[in-house]
């Protein structure tokens, strides 16, 4: 695995202790994130108990030289209107955040790693899907 896109939820598990998460972020060449990703990490923290200490762990995870937030423009749009109807066509819709995120997976080429099983409904993108609790 090389390059992944770090959805919310797998940030948040590997926070909290899940090793075979962690260990596969580590092992990416170069590790993504969105502004959505951020916007739902800030949010959760900003309504947690941590947030001083949950925003400094993010600080320092941002600082590395192999993780990078992606910009999202006219072309992430494109690719939200396409996953966004397949998945309509489809009958399978997830979370509009989550279109979000997979639409700049798509644009970039990148892997989700997360923890959400929606990503899977998305045939547009490439997905590593692990238990919260540890498994693959």
């Amino acid at each position: 695995m090389s390059r992944v896109l770090l959805d919310t939820s797998a940030y948040s598990a590997a926070e909290r202790g899940n090793e075979v998460l962690a260990d596969a972020i580590r092992r990416a060449s170069e590790v993504v994130l969105t502004p959505v990703v951020l916007g739902e990490l800030r949010a959760g923290f900003m309504s947690g108990l941590r947030r001083n200490e949950n925003e400094k762990k993010l600080a320092l995870f941002l600082d590395l030289s192999r993780v990078t937030v992606v910009p999202m423009g006219e072309e992430t749009a494109h690719c939200y209107a396409v996953i966004k109807t397949a998945l309509k066509k489809a009958g399978t819709p997830i979370p509009i955040n989550d279109v979000w995120i997979a639409a700049s997976a798509m644009q970039y080429g990148l892997t989700v790693v997360t923890t959400d099983k929606n990503f899977e409904r998305v045939p547009q993108i490439i997905t590593m899907c692990f238990d919260p609790k540890g498994n693959h």
